[in-house]
């Protein structure tokens, strides 16, 4: 791969129409700009990231997650850029690598379904356990692995490329660099990781990724054909959300007492040698207030981490593009920093993931899921039964109910429910099965 060929400004979609603007604003900007004003990344707002949505505590939800993330993948694609002309690396829109990292960290989250994993668990296990089932026969091998795993990040590539009904072709219309650099795991589900089950996109936009690989000199992994490699600008990507998820719910669970202050100051400090962390213990006598402490520590190891995820970057360049780099930033960084990262990993995992908030959370999530998902799929499957046609009523015409295939009509009603907030699939929840009726 070559970055002439990888930073393209062709959009997916408007192909026949391409043409180089004389603008102030770049097309990646554009881009930027284009998901900003969306009702896809507006309802972000009330989607659980990982605690339940704020309360008397402002916590994290997956909009502000996203603008964050936003920020730091500006910031490491803006250090890539220098270190690469500083190398001698010179292609056209090299100087918006920042831009495109950006906008596509702006979309990383906007195919997740209401309520975090919880939400995709429950929409794969109704078909792969429940009585989503007896679909199996119905369907390709391929289109039932899709259902039966499916996955945030795949459906952010459908939400942003999929003509949906009355819409124009090639869905946000974005440029092509920004959409694969969305793309974090380049191959389908059918040749996804027993174990893992990660992939990139469904079976229904398999071309679709197929030609923004073509476009962008995007290769085949020479290990596994059926598989491709990662856009490099994917491993900014991943590092944005990889900084931002982790040490930001450090300090949220610091906000909601689940971890102590002594605590939370020790796994931040603990990512700085000595010196550096002498002189922001002696920042701590002129800054007493505990929270603006430790709104300062993480500020700093997030600088921390981006210089040292821009380093590693630019020292396995050759490698990213070769399509040989098998690792991620996060996990060659130097060992002091990786040890305490780490550590906040472990914590995360310990006291943050199984805290009884979190959990409770996914739990009502889950149920949620399963219960529109059961009234949903039937409705679509059989229009003619009693409360159908009520039923579909709900569902705006852009999804395509009236597929010809069952897989069709499946991802139609996974199109609607992983574009609800949780307030609105709560909301249809209660309505559905009766627990709050209008007017009384």
């Amino acid at each position: 791969m070559n970055w002439t060929q990888l930073l393209s400004t062709k959009r997916f979609g408007m192909e026949d129409y391409h043409e180089h603007r004389a603008d102030d604003r770049s097309e990646f900007q554009r881009d930027y700009d284009r998901l900003i004003f969306s009702a896809p990344f507006r309802r972000m707002q009330n989607k659980t990231q990982v605690f339940p949505l704020p309360g008397s505590v402002f916590v994290h939800n997956r909009l502000t997650h996203s603008l964050e993330v936003a920020c730091v993948g500006r910031s490491l694609g803006v250090n890539v850029a220098h270190q690469l002309k500083s190398k001698g690396v010179e292609a056209p829109f090299l100087d918006e690598i920042g831009s495109i990292v950006s906008a596509a960290c702006l979309a990383h989250d906007m195919g997740n379904p209401p309520f975090g994993h919880s939400g995709e668990k429950a929409i794969a296990t109704y078909f792969s356990e429940g009585k989503g089932i007896q679909l199996e026969d119905k369907m390709t091998a391929e289109e039932w692995k899709d259902i039966t795993c499916f996955e945030g990040n795949a459906n952010t590539m459908r939400l942003l490329t999929h003509q949906f009904k009355g819409r124009r072709n090639g869905g946000f219309v974005l440029t092509y660099s920004t959409l694969a650099s969305v793309i974090k795991y380049p191959y389908a589900s059918i040749h996804s990781d027993q174990k893992k089950q990660k992939f990139g996109f469904f079976d229904a936009e398999k071309a679709d990724f197929e030609k923004i690989a073509a476009e962008l000199g995007i290769e085949k992994s020479a290990e596994n054909p059926n598989r491709y490699v990662r856009h490099p600008l994917v491993y900014l990507v991943e590092a944005a959300d990889d900084i931002c998820y982790q040490i930001m719910d450090i300090e949220d669970a610091h906000k909601l007492k689940i971890l102590s202050s002594d605590e939370t100051k020790n796994l931040l400090l603990n990512f700085f040698d000595e010196k550096r962390r002498q002189r922001r213990l002696e920042t701590f006598e002129m800054v007493t207030d505990v929270n603006e402490q430790i709104a300062y520590l993480r500020s700093s190891v997030i600088g921390l981490l981006i210089d040292a995820c821009s380093k590693v970057f630019v020292d396995n360049e050759q490698a990213i593009l070769n399509g040989t780099f098998k690792s991620t930033l996060i996990k060659e960084l130097p060992e002091q920093t990786a040890k305490a990262y780490q550590n906040c990993s472990k914590t995360a995992v310990a006291k943050i993931y199984r805290s009884q908030e979190v959990l409770d959370v996914e739990l009502a999530g889950y149920k949620i899921i399963l219960t529109l998902l059961e009234h949903l799929v039937s409705a679509v499957l059989s229009p003619d039964k009693a409360y159908s046609e009520q039923l579909l009523m709900r569902i705006p015409e852009q999804f395509e109910t009236d597929s010809p295939s069952t897989y069709g009509k499946v991802m139609a009603v996974l199109d609607y429910i992983s574009g609800m907030t949780d307030v609105y699939a709560l909301d249809l929840y209660r309505k559905i099965t009766g627990m709050n009726i209008p007017g009384l």
